[in-house]
């Protein structure tokens, strides 16, 4: 049998060829870490025909805007919002400047670890809970305790850093829609300069397009040395209703595709499909309680109910995480 001019022989060409070609398909597939599925063809779908000039369905690059939840959306949320966790964990820190804490619920609660007297708090001890650990400092300090939480506390289930708990298919889904001339935002419950310490390095997404809950601020100069100063006061809540009103004072324009989670991103979904044209509603289902977990209408954290009815009445999208996707995390093998 002849060799080929490379040195191989025909046989063996075919060999390598048949090796080759699988690896080479994986690494054309945008989306690898999704199982074809109704979700992905979905998604494939709509980002043609949008995308493809000419076309019934074309939308310019400029209106190409994509919205995503936070927490439950592109990361975890159990077994509590790791901003939660986070705000805990710097009651504890600050502890001994406010000797106060230890007689004063709901302090008092966190520094016992005692999560039944914590929960007996409800929205309000939680609301003290965040203004205390959010306020009284600068944008830049409150960013670098974020920064510095981030690097060195790990998931109490996983052992792995809050960062490396991202949804692998998410992250391939927004790098898919920004090779498509898509504008990617997190439209958040979560307080904005939080997500803003890692959604860039995490997620590439940019700080100017990541938006959350607000708290109020105030500028500051003092001898020359000026900051943006946090208030403990809350200005808005960028959660259920007020995620379309973010949407318009900050993007402008209506988005074309928005994911969420859980009853909290109900109105921007309903917000994105409202519009005219051809648009995408998603919501994660979180179903996989192997490699994630599992829970929807019952859960007190990323409670899905009114949205997961209304998603099955209007065709949108549901992504069953334990069906769909063959990875959960980056860290897992592929």
């Amino acid at each position: 049998m002849r060799e080929s001019t490379t040195g191989v022989s025909p046989r063996g060409l075919m060999y390598l060829v048949l090796i080759l070609l699988p690896m080479l398909a994986q690494a054309a597939d945008p989306l690898p870490a999704w199982r074809e599925s109704p979700s992905r063809s979905a998604i494939v779908a709509f980002v043609e025909a949008v995308s493809q000039q000419g076309g019934p369905d074309y939308v310019a690059p400029a209106e190409r805007i994509a919205v995503f939840d936070n927490d439950g959306t592109l990361w975890s949320e159990q077994p509590l919002y790791f901003e939660v966790l986070f705000a805990m964990d710097e009651v504890k820190r600050l502890a001994p400047e406010h000797p106060e804490w230890r007689t004063q619920q709901p302090f008092k609660a966190v520094l016992e670890s005692d999560h039944q007297a914590l929960a007996a708090q409800g929205m309000e001890g939680l609301l003290k809970i965040v203004a205390a650990t959010h306020s009284g400092m600068s944008s830049a300090d409150f960013i670098a305790r974020s920064r510095s939480w981030l690097a060195s506390a790990r998931h109490p289930r996983t052992g792995k850093p809050y960062t490396e708990m991202v949804f692998q298919p998410m992250l391939e889904l927004l790098a898919y829609l920004r090779d498509n001339g898509f504008k990617t935002y997190i439209v958040s419950g979560g307080e904005v300069s939080f997500m803003r310490a890692f959604a860039e390095e995490v997620y590439g997404i940019p700080p100017e397009q990541v938006i959350g809950t607000t708290f109020a601020a105030t500028f500051q100069d003092q001898q020359g040395t000026l900051s943006i100063q946090r208030l403990p006061k809350i200005q808005h809540n960028d959660d259920g209703p007020g995620k379309p009103v973010s949407i318009d004072w900050i993007i402008g324009r209506r988005p074309i595709l928005a994911f969420g989670n859980s009853d909290g991103d109900l109105q921007m979904l309903q917000w994105t499909m409202a519009g005219p044209g051809r648009r995408f509603a998603g919501l994660v289902h979180h179903t996989d309680a192997h490699r994630e977990w599992a829970y929807d209408r019952t859960s007190k954290v990323g409670h899905l109910d009114k949205a997961l009815d209304q998603a099955r009445a209007k065709g949108w999208t549901v992504v069953d995480m334990a069906g769909e996707w063959r990875r959960v995390y980056p860290f897992e093998a592929p």
